[in-house]
């Protein structure tokens, strides 16, 4: 059953933060927020309210009671001595100009409820045009009260209107918030490190680069995965090693009877009738040397090669030497100085495999290759071919699909395993010398 309205989870997508360091702190600063806006509803609603209330009540009905003591006494003499006593007593400066009229003034505006509650209480218990003008402390609020001779003036102070405790009722509810989300932040982020670091690690460890053991911390269960993590990654190294070793004796075990047939082709009489049967027989033994060849190292994936800093320019060129020495006219566009971490061995089979096939299609080839926004590098295969149909570009990386001339079926499996084993990835596209562009992407 669904609650939200179709499309808001698309919306909650976008506006949520995506990473676990902001989900957790928007965990704790929500209910934070919340709990601060219903403490100050109550505060402001109830206890501010009745302060509020309590403090303009008064204020006004001083006010009151000196504007009825100035109509009862006309006299001059008298008025002055109200004003003296009113400064001194009722803390209220005022002044008296007679026979002035109440100018229209802007309405009362200040934080929080005293100004409808001072005007309201005005009304009540003065009865007379009046105007409020506030303003920011240390300077007083001034109300101009109409008379039936003038206007008195009164200057108000702020403390006799607002309450200390508020401000300190304030800077205490914020104080704390942000004290506890700046311990919730810190706090987080040390548990969000330990997972980041082993994200790092796995990434690393899935792109064949070879790190140390990661030190299990954080919370109990990010420990208990960095220590499955750790025993996974010994599990498989130790895999590795065993599939290498005996790989290594099935070369050797298929190898040693290749090698036999080979010698005894060599010396066999080299008669005119049996020549074209040893000739036959010899380039059968040399493709089932390639086969072999091919299959191992398929099987072996180049996985105990280490990761280290490579100049896949230089690269380039010897592959580029290698296709002219075999008769491919060959063209290269590569900046000096492209290093990045690679396994070299490999990813010098995998571009000379792309090479190797375009080479057997194709009469032109050209490679490139460019750094792509500081983040990845691109090789190019671009050949002049029949190319492939867009349908079969994906099937032909599946092993033995591949039917190219000569070859295993093996060539492109190969290249996108290793090219995926640094991170990257292949793609074929249409080539705009007509053929097949295979674009490889490293990362850097």
């Amino acid at each position: 059953m669904r609650f939200a309205p179709p499309g808001w989870d698309r919306v909650l997508r976008r506006v949520l933060p995506r990473s676990l360091l902001g989900r957790s702190l928007l965990m704790i600063l929500l209910p934070l927020v919340l709990l601060e806006a219903v403490a100050l509803q109550i505060f402001y609603g109830s206890h501010l309210s009745l302060i509020s209330r309590r403090l303009t009540s008064a204020v006004a009905g001083d006010v009151a009671f000196v504007a009825h003591i100035f109509e009862q006494f006309p006299d001059s003499s008298d008025r002055r001595a109200i004003l003296h006593f009113s400064s001194r007593n009722l803390e209220l400066g005022m002044r008296f100009f007679p026979d002035a009229l109440l100018a229209p003034a802007p309405p009362p505006s200040a934080l929080g409820p005293t100004d409808e509650d001072l005007a309201g209480a005005m009304r009540q218990l003065v009865g007379r045009p009046f105007t409020i003008r506030w303003a920011a402390n240390p300077k007083p609020i001034v109300l101009k009260i109409q008379l039936p001779d003038g206007v008195l003036e009164i200057d108000v102070p702020h403390k006799r209107l607002y309450a200390e405790t508020i401000y300190v009722f304030l800077v205490w509810l914020v104080g704390t918030s942000i004290l506890l989300f700046a311990i919730a932040s810190l706090f987080m982020r040390n548990q969000v490190r330990a997972i980041r670091r082993l994200a790092a690690a796995a990434e690393a460890f899935g792109m064949g680069r070879d790190r140390e053991p990661i030190k299990p911390e954080g919370a109990a269960e990010v420990r208990r995965a960095a220590s499955a993590f750790n025993r996974m990654q010994e599990r498989i190294r130790r895999f590795l090693a065993q599939r290498t070793e005996m790989l290594a004796g099935v070369s050797h075990d298929l190898r040693t009877p290749l090698t036999r047939l080979r010698l005894a082709l060599a010396i066999l009489p080299a008669g005119p009738e049996l020549a074209p049967d040893v000739a036959a027989m010899t380039a059968d033994v040399e493709e089932m040397e390639r086969m072999i060849e091919g299959y191992l190292s398929f099987a072996r994936g180049e996985g105990s090669e280490q990761v280290r800093p490579v100049d896949l320019s230089q690269m380039l060129e010897e592959v580029a030497a290698g296709a002219r020495r075999a008769g491919a006219e060959v063209t290269l566009e590569a900046p000096r100085g492209l290093t990045l971490p690679l396994r070299p061995d490999a990813v010098r089979r995998a571009i000379t495999n792309l090479v190797d096939n375009a080479r057997r299609h194709a009469r032109r080839i050209a490679l490139a290759a460019a750094t792509q926004s500081g983040r990845s590098v691109q090789v190019i295969v671009d050949d002049d071919g029949p190319g492939i149909p867009p349908e079969r570009r994906e099937t032909v990386f599946r092993p033995f699909q591949s039917d190219a001339a000569g070859g295993t079926g093996l060539g492109l499996t190969i290249a996108r395993d290793i090219v995926r084993a640094h991170g990257g990835e292949i793609v074929l596209e249409q080539s705009p010398l007509g053929g097949l562009r295979a674009r490889i992407r490293l990362p850097v």
